[in-house]
């Protein structure tokens, strides 16, 4: 019998990109774009010697670091970590007495990042304030997710925004411990957190490969999550396919 039930974050309690029609809507550019114009307008006031498309090259190629060490590495690095491999490409380096001074330059423009999906929240999944107060009768919840431009901090920020942070007793996100899905260093983690077998732990995602196959390979349950976003069901190892919130707690009984 399943005693605790993970949950993952983007696309599958929040909508990933559903804030960019409300941006749109604002006369907003999407948030790549604004993340780009943000650094190359820093760099443009700061530093007017290095042209604009030097600077949107060097900041790309520190996302694609960044996805790299995601999908490879099983990290997923700051948004200061990239803003500073990006000065880096640059050659933009403190001089003496002015390190604090890059520092703050970078620490600012991180904010701006960081909290660019918690200012313009994303839609939350259909049914899943209801669901999650039921769930939260019979198991303990927690979240595991991995944080790309908002952190854990922003993330537990937009679910007290909806009411949801109440629910959830334990969260590991990827900045805060170190490493991302599908590591199993992450799902073991939440068996120690909750002092429970990972047999009797379920988790529910939106991604084959790193919330089916990384509970799997510890001994967890594994719950595809469709509602929001299909990406392969008919292909999937998962324990159970989760369609609509309204099915969850029938599928986590049933369980084995």
């Amino acid at each position: 019998m399943i005693e605790a039930v993970t949950f993952d974050f983007w696309d599958t309690i929040a909508a990933d990109d559903s804030d960019e029609p409300k941006r749109a809507r604002l006369g907003l550019p999407s948030k790549g774009e604004a993340r780009i114009q943000l650094f190359v307008e820093h760099i443009e006031r700061n530093y007017p010697a290095i042209p604009p498309q030097r600077a949107t090259e060097a900041y790309r190629q520190a996302n694609e670091r960044f996805r790299q060490a995601w999908k490879q590495d099983h990290h997923t690095p700051g948004v200061r970590q990239r803003l500073n491999f990006a000065f880096e490409r640059l050659g933009i380096k403190p001089e003496p007495g002015q390190y604090a001074s890059l520092l703050r330059e970078i620490d600012a423009l991180s904010r701006e990042i960081e909290t660019m999906e918690v200012r313009i929240a994303p839609d939350f999944a259909p049914q899943v304030h209801r669901i999650l107060h039921a769930l939260a009768q019979e198991y303990t919840l927690g979240i595991i997710s991995d944080t790309i431009h908002t952190t854990g901090r922003g993330i537990r920020h937009l679910l007290y925004q909806q009411g949801l942070l109440q629910y959830f007793r334990f969260f590991i996100f990827s900045d805060e411990v170190g490493a991302s899905k599908p590591s199993p260093k992450v799902f073991r983690l939440a068996s120690q957190e909750l002092g429970l077998p990972a047999w009797i732990i379920a988790h529910i995602g939106d991604r084959e490969s790193n919330d089916i196959t990384g509970p799997l390979a510890i001994g967890m349950r594994a719950i595809l999550y469709t509602g929001i976003v299909d990406r392969g069901s008919d292909r999937t190892r998962a324990s159970a396919i989760c369609r609509q919130y309204m099915d969850l707690p029938d599928l986590v009984r049933q369980l084995r």
